[in-house]
């Protein structure tokens, strides 16, 4: 009866592809990730919710080392979206103040690795030590060529869909020519202009829902669910991710 159970348990472990099992000619170019659980992660150990945030960043750390290793250009991590103002007070104000913790922490060794950190969203909201910690990151890394690092902070698809037709009724209105809308044209005014849409969205915790994450950006992409916590979420993971991508059929509407 034990072994049998040994087995069952061996049965249902998810697999432990390698980086040699990855074919690097089909690798998604961007792979955007929702990471989800730090808060049940922290409950589920007696601890405050802010320490599954800081459990987090080791996961964070492990996917920004192994992404370029893989082929992946770009990686975007919902850390913060612009409904999470709703969270207890003493939550935000902690997060806040882990993210300018990580970025002084991990900046140098970003920058070493040739990482180049961006961000989306309304950061201009956020807290100024908070805020002025990342420009000056994404000033500090904006001309390097490796892994591009996308931060949504403070964000929101649905408001900045919003404000992309904001952009485009303002330049039509001071006299820009009159055309039909193109999805280019929309695309362009997003805050994920010159970033390529993802091709595969990871999300950790078992939830199945976008969260007003990339919308627009997500119309075609692929996504991976995950039981896993964030702050459990590794190496082995992303390359699971990705090796299942590259073992589906996409036909963007064809046959």
């Amino acid at each position: 009866m034990i072994s049998l159970l040994s087995k069952l348990k061996d049965w249902l472990k998810p697999p432990r592809y390698r980086i040699e099992d990855i074919d690097p000619d089909s690798v998604p170019k961007h792979v955007a990730i929702i990471m989800d659980g730090n808060g049940r992660w922290a409950q589920r150990r007696g601890l405050p919710r802010i320490a599954g945030h800081r459990a987090g960043a080791k996961a964070i750390r492990e996917v920004v080392e192994l992404a370029p290793r893989l082929g992946i250009e770009y990686i975007t991590l919902f850390t913060f979206s612009a409904e999470n103002w709703r969270r207890p007070k003493d939550e935000v104000t902690g997060l806040m103040k882990l993210f300018k913790e990580m970025l002084e922490n991990e900046l140098d060794q970003l920058h070493k690795n040739n990482v180049r950190l961006m961000t989306i969203g309304a950061i201009n909201e956020i807290d100024l030590t908070t805020r002025e910690a990342f420009v000056a990151a994404v000033e500090t890394t904006e001309h390097n060529t490796g892994l591009k690092l996308v931060v949504a902070l403070n964000y929101s698809g649905r408001v900045d869909i919003l404000s992309a037709v904001d952009k485009i009724v303002a330049a039509a209105a001071a006299g820009a020519a009159q055309k039909k809308l193109q999805e280019r044209d929309l695309s362009a005014a997003l805050g994920t202009a010159g970033i390529p849409d993802p091709e595969l969205i990871i999300r950790t915790s078992g939830e199945l829902r976008l969260s007003n994450f990339l919308i627009w950006e997500s119309a075609y992409s692929e996504f991976w669910v995950t039981d896993t916590l964030w702050p459990d979420f590794n190496r082995r993971h992303l390359i699971n991710a990705v090796y299942d991508y590259q073992h589906r059929e996409r036909r963007f509407g064809g046959i």
